[in-house]
């Protein structure tokens, strides 16, 4: 929690006002007794009309003040919580953002999606309660403990015993139930993940016919988190019942010693109606205080949890600055023995990837399921680093690259086509920000697109849903391809994108992208041998070896991997 607390640099005030004006109020109320005690045993026992309206006014004075001084502590508490939360959640979001695949993949969505939202909201709340009522509380203790004293040593002595015993049960409650809460957030990942599996896979769900065994595993999951609150509640529920058995069994003893001494003559009814207005006044801040802790036990799991995803570091480091200036090297892509093993993985991906890739050139890229196509691509534009070996961009190690420099050489069109809400234009500018009308209108004529964009209402500024919804697959595709043409990248790379179009469609794209202005470095992956039939080089890969690298022709007739693909989709009859 401590290092989360630099966010709060920014409200200093607000952190000091808070819990200032809180003190203010607790002040006052401490006093309210003791004006008690004197309208009774004076006003009352004197039957002094005017010193009780007196003394009246003087009470509604105090919870005025009180009621002002309260207001105001929650405006600076709530303003400080807010602010902080913000400050927390634009740097946790920034965060995530730095942390490379490999991080991302291990962490899950689910879970950041429960550190963004829940965990922090919880964090927000603790920080809200604990500038309102932690110093409160304990002051209100203390200080009616010491106002007991004030009036009679023998009666408070009660305090001293009570306050320690109260402490033990509260305390002692936290200690056990806050490993329990940060259990309670890890069954809320598992309960989110089920739900956000469940909801992006809902088709699939239903057309298969798997609802009802869907529903038994969401309750199972939900009943193991229910179980759990249920189990921490029961334990944080008993702090009210044996702080008020405490309380009340005081209380007696109170009531006792105060008749007594009030019998003797050493203090007066006054006296004992303040003695036990203080011991309440206790009861309701311990009561409060033990449910801040709880909250506070939650908040610190919470913080704990958002601390860790603080402390992961991206396993990649960006060079700041752009490398030296242009090589004259021949070879946009360079791959030197790479081999790629992903974290946790019990084997490599990729072993011993070697070849090299001629400016211009056209790179079909085909294999079998899981044979290692996509972790490939990937390794060109630095999602994943190679554990062994290097990929060089003309002729510089990708490591070598800032951040910047590297995405304006690579454009990417991944397997999923995902689209963002907003307009078509909105979508495509995300490709180079500054395009303009005609930049926006040739990628899409590359891409296939321009003739459904153009008979949308609005055109360019059509509204996208939310991850294009309310589009096709294949027109998903191929606005994901304009996105990445935009940019006029050195090197293109489309993984497996065009899997959703017609093979007409299919096509002409391929025609099109031969045509691309300059020396573009095209790399197709696909699963269709008529995708990447046509390719300058075609490289063969089967359980992430490359079995193959060559013209169409040289590989059906030397590489068996090819050949098996290639022969699996056109009758030998029909071969060229």
């Amino acid at each position: 929690m401590g290092k989360l607390l630099v966010y709060l640099k920014h409200y200093k005030k607000e952190t000091v006002c808070a819990p200032l004006f809180k003190m203010l109020e607790a002040t006052f109320e401490l006093f309210v007794p003791l004006v008690m005690a004197a309208i009774i045993d004076t006003g009352i026992k004197e039957g002094d009309v005017s010193y009780v309206l007196k003394m009246g006014l003087l009470l509604i004075a105090l919870g005025l003040i009180g009621l002002v001084c309260s207001i105001t502590a929650q405006y600076f508490a709530a303003k400080a919580a807010v602010g902080f939360s913000t400050g927390l959640k634009h740097a946790l979001f920034s965060h995530i953002q730095s942390l490379s695949f490999t991080e991302i993949d291990t962490l899950g969505t689910s879970t950041m999606i429960t550190r963004m939202t829940s965990d922090v909201n919880q964090v927000q709340n603790g920080v809200n309660m604990v500038l309102r009522l932690f110093l409160r509380s304990p002051f209100i203790v203390f200080g009616a403990m010491i106002m007991a004293f004030t009036i009679d040593v023998k009666a408070a002595m009660i305090f001293v015993v009570t306050i320690p015993l109260l402490s033990i049960v509260v305390f002692g409650i936290m200690m056990i139930t806050m490993p329990m809460y940060r259990k309670v957030q890890a069954g809320l990942d598992q309960v989110l993940g089920a739900t956000r599996e469940n909801l992006t896979g809902a088709r699939v769900i239903r057309a298969f016919n798997k609802e009802e065994e869907e529903i038994e595993q969401f309750g199972i999951k939900n009943a193991a988190l229910t179980e759990l609150q249920l189990f921490v509640g029961k334990i944080s529920a008993l702090t009210n019942p044996v702080t008020y058995i405490i309380i009340n069994a005081a209380t007696i003893f109170l009531l006792y010693t105060g008749a007594v001494r009030v019998d003797e003559g050493t203090i007066t009814q006054g006296e004992v109606v303040a003695l036990v207005n203080y011991m309440s006044q206790i009861l309701i801040e311990l009561v409060k205080l033990a449910n801040l802790i709880i909250t506070i036990t939650k908040a610190l799991a919470c913080a704990n949890r958002i601390e860790s995803i603080f402390e992961m570091q991206s396993s990649m480091a960006w060079e700041q600055e752009a490398a030296d200036g242009k090589q004259d090297i021949p070879y946009a892509v360079d791959f030197d023995h790479v081999h790629l093993a992903y974290a946790g993985a019990g084997a490599e991906s990729l072993s011993d990837i070697d070849f090299k890739v001629k400016k211009g050139q056209t790179i079909g890229i085909i294999g079998g399921t899981g044979s290692g196509k996509s972790s490939l691509v990937n390794m060109i534009p630095r999602f994943y680093d190679a554990t062994q070996g290097a990929v060089r961009i003309d002729g510089k190690d990708v490591r070598s690259y800032s951040m910047e420099e590297l995405r304006q050489k690579v454009g990417v069109v991944l397997q999923k086509a995902v689209l963002f809400a907003g307009t078509i234009r909105e979508n495509l500018l995300w490709g180079k920000a500054d395009a303009t009308e005609e930049e926006l209108w040739q990628a899409l004529a590359t891409a296939q697109a321009k003739e459904f964009v153009e008979g949308k209402d609005g055109k360019l500024d059509a509204v996208v849903a939310q991850a294009g919804r309310n589009l096709s697959g294949g027109q998903r595709q191929r606005l994901t391809i304009a996105r990445a043409l935009v940019g006029n990248p050195e090197i293109l790379i489309l993984d497996d994108s065009a899997s959703a179009l017609d093979y007409a469609t299919d096509a002409a794209l391929r025609k099109a992208l031969r045509e691309l202005p300059g020396e573009t470095t095209v790399f197709i992956v696909s699963q269709r041998a008529s995708s990447i039939q046509h390719a300058d080089q075609i490289i063969v890969l089967d359980d992430g070896l490359m079995v193959g690298c060559g013209t169409h022709e040289e590989l059906l007739r030397d590489c068996e991997v090819y050949q098996e693909i290639y022969y699996s989709q056109y009758p030998k009859t029909e071969s060229v």
